[in-house]
């Protein structure tokens, strides 16, 4: 299979010579595993725990599983061998090299979280989404492409893909190996109605009371669904940004896919018609713009300053980008070729008032279709995605 190089490849090798614990998490097929072993396949061994056997003794014998591997060692799907990172750790401390381990696994095992805290200064995580626009050939990079097909690696290297049918496996697997094992959810089937729920409500706030009507299971039951698929980054929930202008702030988070191939697949979606003129094609590019967003701060190693602004009194914007404390870029997200001016009287809005403020407004961006940037006003301007990746 052709490999593509990845946007974190960069900040990944400077890691692994920092730190002597690397851990990247995401969801399965994201490409953690081909990416590492190209990376690193002249420093470092490599052994899946999704090998049967390796599992077993990894499980029952860890001291013998590392005499048979030694270190410098990539281990991959962690996750199903939790009693192997206190081991890590003793090894770890020991002086020499520092580049001794690298982890893999899915995010939704919070094992990552103790080792953050038991490794404090000899541990760096990083998270790996589908491959962002400017990580594969040019005829994946557009959007109507990504709405249809997924960022999926296996999807990217092979366009003519059968998505809906890779899509109808992806999340049949997610459930039984990502899920089920972990969580022993009583209501599967639930949970995975939850997934079509959710989809429809792609770049929404985020409602637990009417998604437990719909369910028929109880709030509390919905809140922990939720959590696991934001652990396990399926979705990223886009909190509000806190700041009192004056006017009561929505506090309710908003929901996004990581994938919008996901969510097409979700909602029925077939068509790249649908993508510009369906009920709900502004939803799906704004998800889509989100998602490219958290691929572009994760692909940095740093945490994505996202967040949205709306108050009860109407005033909404997409994107809050927070670059410091205090100094913020508003955008509005904008399914169009052809954006104007009146697109930003919002953003126009909300600096008006953060005049009396400690709050530094940046110049206001419009994210839509245009081909090439260009002015909308003295403190706004029009980009393309990936112009606009291109300078934040």
């Amino acid at each position: 299979m052709k490999y593509y190089t990845r946007n974190i490849e960069g900040i990944l090798k400077q890691a692994a010579l920092q730190f002597r614990v690397l851990v990247l998490t995401g969801m399965r097929q994201t490409g953690k595993s081909t990416l590492l072993q190209h990376l690193f396949q002249k420093t470092h061994r490599y052994v899946s725990l999704d090998n049967p056997r390796d599992l077993k003794l990894a499980q029952e014998d860890p001291e013998l599983f590392f005499d048979e591997y030694k270190e410098p060692l990539i281990i991959d799907e962690i996750q199903y061998a939790p009693q192997l990172l206190s081991y890590i750790k003793m090894r770890a401390d020991k002086p020499g090299k520092r580049e001794r381990f690298i982890l893999t696994g899915s995010q939704q095992f919070t094992m990552i979280h103790n080792l953050r805290e038991t490794l404090a200064g000899r541990v760096a995580i990083f998270h790996l989404l589908p491959m962002a626009i400017t990580e594969a050939k040019s005829a994946t990079q557009n959007y109507l492409f990504r709405g249809i097909n997924g960022s999926y690696p296996e999807l990217m290297v092979r366009p003519n893909h059968d998505a809906e049918r890779w899509f109808g496996s992806y999340v049949s697997t997610y459930l039984e190996k990502d899920v089920q094992p972990f969580y022993r959810l009583e209501k599967i089937t639930h949970f995975r109605d939850l997934l079509f729920l959710l989809a429809a409500r792609s770049s929404q706030a985020l409602n637990y009371q009417s998604l437990s009507n719909d369910l028929g299971v109880s709030i509390q039951a919905v809140k922990l669904w939720v959590s696991i698929l934001e652990i396990s980054q399926v979705i990223f929930l886009l909190r509000p940004y806190h700041i009192n202008l004056g006017s009561r702030i929505v506090k309710s988070p908003k929901v996004y896919f990581t994938d919008i191939g996901l969510v097409n697949y979700l909602i029925g979606n077939k068509s790249k018609i649908a993508l510009t003129r369906g009920a709900q094609a502004g939803a799906i590019f704004e998800n889509f713009v989100i998602q490219e967003l958290l691929k572009h701060y994760f692909n940095l190693g740093l945490t994505p300053p996202l967040y949205y602004y709306r108050t009860n009194n109407g005033l909404e914007i997409d994107i809050i980008i927070e670059e410091k404390a205090g100094v913020i870029r508003p955008c509005e997200i904008k399914l169009t070729k052809t954006p104007n001016s009146s697109m930003v009287n919002s953003i126009e809005r909300l600096r008006n008032l953060s005049k009396s403020k400690k709050l530094s407004i940046l110049d206001g961006c419009i994210i839509s279709l245009v081909d090439k940037s260009f002015p909308l006003t003295k403190t706004a301007r029009a980009y393309n995605l990936k112009e606009f990746l291109s300078v934040i």
